[in-house]
């Protein structure tokens, strides 16, 4: 038997995570699930109710994006993703906590202005910019946000960069934060960031059709590159 990942394709934690199971070569059946029809078998395991979830044949649930990225690492990290040139785990880990709350605070309500009364989604997105500004320092010192190869924090936080974005593809493209633009552009047009994104369809925990609805994510061993 083997893990069980319930996943949205477009969700930015549930991205993060297949991307550390990509390179760790860890095996899991992933279950792409629909966030407003959740299935009863990912909320008995997970009642929060939120992607991703690992789910171990022993029972242990893993209900964290970052847990899940650490665990797949921590048994096996062939690109030293935790390991970085220019910093340390726990300075990497202070940096995806900051895009973790601010970031993704102010990304919401730039995006989903309606959920958030009284917001102001112009202000948001400024807030939000300052964050990008603390990524472009880093990189006008290194190609990626510890030192010359992708580490943790990279992966991490990408996938949020990327849904920023994407609101308003032409804006972003027009502000000055060259090497954000261009870290951002590596990682979503790299074949790693490709082979995530690939569509699985909906699990169901009874098929509908003779044709397999559940997919199966296996990793032939370490891969190079982003």
């Amino acid at each position: 038997m083997i893990p069980i990942l319930y996943s949205f394709r477009r969700c930015p934690y549930a991205m993060r995570a297949r991307l550390a199971l990509d390179v760790s070569g860890q095996v899991c059946e992933l279950r792409e699930v629909v966030l407003r029809n959740k299935p009863a078998e990912m909320l008995a395991a997970s009642p929060k109710g939120t992607v991703p979830v690992l789910v171990f044949p022993s029972g242990t649930v893993l209900d964290e994006s970052l847990d899940i990225m650490l665990w797949a690492l921590g048994c096996n990290d062939p690109e030293r993703w935790l390991v970085p040139e220019s910093d340390s785990l726990a300075g990497m880990r202070t940096l995806i906590a900051q895009f973790d709350s601010h970031f993704k605070e102010n990304l919401d309500r730039y995006k989903y202005p309606v959920r958030f009364a009284g917001s102001d989604p112009r202000a948001s997105r400024t807030a939000a910019c300052q964050d990008l500004e603390l990524l472009e320092s880093r990189l006008a010192r290194s190609a990626h946000l510890a030192g010359s190869a992708v580490s943790l924090a990279d992966m991490a936080i990408a996938p949020f960069v990327r849904q920023f974005a994407n609101v308003d593809a032409s804006w972003f493209a027009s502000l000055p934060l060259s090497a954000v633009q261009k870290w951002l552009a590596t990682i979503v047009r790299s074949e790693r960031f490709a082979r995530i994104m690939r569509p699985f369809p909906v699990w169901r925990p009874e098929p509908l059709t003779p044709e397999p609805v559940a997919g199966v994510v296996r990793v032939p061993g370490p891969r190079t590159g982003t």
